[in-house]
């Protein structure tokens, strides 16, 4: 190992390190703030079980699984546009700006609305339904933005994507219009991104996901490296370059599925924390993964606490806020 590399890794461990304790940092901040203020000593008695019965509704049916939610659905997130951004090789794609994750709206809005379910009532089987329209538009965009001796062209992927995604948007505004009020609004209120109401039950929808795909992005870390070679290279070196850009999609698609079944339309966090792990630790996925997780984590628990103190609106438009001016950057740097 050189000293360069050497360098390199110690500066990720640095960042990777004080990215952990940023979460739990705010972790701690979230866990004291809200509609009801508990000070870090209730916070701890509650933990300990000595806090009151009211501290302790609030604390562990309310707020510690929306907060764990949170972190983990902003680090599935990060992780599908890693994957996204690597495998096609264009740095604007982004489960939400591609369509992935309107394709996975769809087929829980259908689901919803012909087989009248409660949004809430459903969420054990939404990641299931949500997983099949967001490999079904992930397909659609795949075939076409893929030309032949070509590969999947970045330009084409992102259009491709974009005109899916206003497709689908309309769609589902149509389907909405035949739905009662009530459905209606908690519809729209889970498309903007809302995870307030989250219970425990929607921790364990979305673990099982997460516990799979997760540790089998990991294992892929040192494929995604070679894959940003080129195609060509990558197939010279041995590596059976289709296969695992199928499989890297379809966790990718897996995951910003259940992300979007449990925490709705949060768009932004698969483009802004990639692109900030990179800036943090370089491409080197087996740094860029893990950084890309927790900033993913960090940046959707930071919305998500400030929605709560600001009248507890849709976490995905506190996202929105800070990721559309940063996705506008990004254009105006890309060639």
């Amino acid at each position: 190992m050189t000293i360069t590399e050497a360098s390199r890794r110690k500066k990720a461990a640095v960042v990777l390190f004080a990215l952990a304790a940023l979460i739990v940092i705010t972790f701690i901040v979230s866990m004291n703030t809200g509609h009801m203020r508990l000070s870090p000593l209730d916070v701890l008695r509650t933990l300990i079980g000595l806090g009151t019965d009211k501290n302790e509704l609030v604390l562990f049916e309310f707020r510690l699984p929306r907060i764990v939610i949170s972190v983990l659905i902003g680090a599935g997130f990060a992780l599908s546009g890693a994957i996204l951004q690597s495998v096609s090789r264009n740095p604007l794609a982004d489960p939400g700006l591609l369509g992935i994750n309107s394709g996975a709206n769809l087929m829980i809005v259908l689901y919803i609305s012909f087989i009248h379910l409660d949004v809430t009532n459903s969420v054990l089987t939404r990641p299931v339904i949500a997983f099949i329209g967001s490999f079904a538009a992930a397909a659609v965009i795949y075939g076409l933005s893929f030309k032949r001796h070509h590969g999947v062209l970045p330009t084409r992927m992102v259009l491709a994507g974009v005109a899916i995604a206003q497709g689908i948007n309309a769609l589902i505004l149509i389907l909405t219009l035949r739905i009662n009020p009530e459905e209606y609004q908690q519809i729209q209120v889970w498309m903007a991104g809302s995870i307030s109401g989250t219970s425990w039950t929607y921790v364990l929808a979305f673990l099982p996901w997460f516990i799979v795909l997760v540790p089998f992005i990991v294992f892929k870390a040192r494929v995604l490296n070679v894959m940003n070679l080129g195609d060509q290279l990558a197939t010279g070196l041995g590596s059976p370059v289709g296969k695992d850009r199928l499989l890297l999609l379809a966790a990718a698609v897996g995951l910003a599925g259940a992300c979007t079944a449990v925490g709705g339309g949060i768009s932004f966090v698969g483009l802004i924390g990639p692109h900030l792990a990179r800036r943090l630790v370089g491409p080197n996925h087996q740094q860029l993964i893990p950084a890309s997780a927790l900033a993913g984590g960090l940046i959707v628990m930071a919305a998500d606490t400030i929605s709560r103190n600001l009248g507890d609106f849709p976490t995905g438009l506190v996202v929105a806020v800070i990721g559309a001016p940063y996705f506008l950057y990004l254009l105006s740097k890309s060639r």
